[in-house]
């Protein structure tokens, strides 16, 4: 009887393990509510042929343009109060929308992830925008779409200016064992998001940030993927941050410095 009810149960998380990985808000995401009405939406069209919805706002002149890949929860409204400290320092700004997230067509699968990222950029490069003037800034699950596109403009000889992750893991294979620790996740997974193979390649300078108290993606994760990086790299371990509210423990300050650091002011 045990082993019938393990096969179940190994079952029912293979057949719905893309919807525990991903909670969208399918709603349209509304600017005014978000803070951030000064953006423009904006469409990206797929490889694959989805024409998905992503706000976008153009930097100041010499400054470069922030690229945020949200988590898996909720969609791009939720993020305007990350954006809109970038935005008000001259920062380009675009908050990329998934597929079957925020009214988009589709659903999310990490090939899929990967496909919303590289139209993103494609929309940017037709738009004046070069990999050498953008910073990919991943958090959490979009940590993974991060580094795999860094990496990706890496090989083709047109790395991006930065990447940050917020909250990052080394794979989701490595985050479904700490939650699953009795199912066997590296048979299973669909979807892996192996940053720890990728990490090392993305040729461009990198900002680590984690909360020591991150219940959901613990610091362990993170601080492997830092280890697996090469220099130039940066490490925020924040004491007492959790997973969800780094932005209360300084993370914008410390995200501008890096950047700041990258292309200091013109005197």
């Amino acid at each position: 009887m045990f082993v019938f009810a393990y096969a179940v149960l190994v079952g029912v998380l293979y057949f719905l393990q893309r919807s525990l990985l991903y909670h969208p808000d399918t709603s349209q995401p509304d600017m005014k509510a978000a803070g951030v009405a000064d953006m423009q939406a904006v469409q990206a069209t797929t490889s694959d042929g989805l024409e998905l919805l992503s706000w976008y706002r153009a930097a100041d002149a010499d400054m470069p343009t922030v690229v945020l890949f949200q988590g898996n929860a909720g969609n791009i409204e939720l993020r305007g109060s990350k954006a809109r400290p970038f935005m008000d320092a001259g920062y380009g700004m675009m908050l990329v929308g998934y597929r079957g997230f925020g009214g988009n067509p589709g659903s999310p699968s990490e090939q899929g992830l990967y496909e919303d990222a590289r139209a993103a950029l494609r929309y940017l490069g037709e738009n004046g925008v070069s990999a050498e003037r953008v910073v990919l800034y991943g958090e959490s699950l979009g940590t993974g779409v991060a580094v795999r596109i860094a990496a990706e403009q890496a090989g083709e000889n047109a790395p991006v200016a930065a990447v940050v992750l917020e909250a990052p893991f080394s794979s989701i294979v490595d985050a479904a064992a700490f939650y699953y620790p009795y199912v066997p996740v590296s048979m299973m997974l669909k979807d892996r998001f192996n940053s720890i193979d990728a990490i090392a390649d993305i040729g461009a300078p990198v900002l680590f940030v984690h909360g020591e108290e991150d219940e959901v993606t613990p610091i362990r994760f993170g601080k492997r993927l830092f280890d697996a990086a090469e220099e130039p790299k940066q490490a925020f371990w924040v004491r007492d941050a959790g997973h969800n509210d780094l932005a209360e423990f300084g993370l914008h300050d410390r995200v501008t410095d890096f950047l700041n650091g990258l292309n200091p002011p013109k005197p």
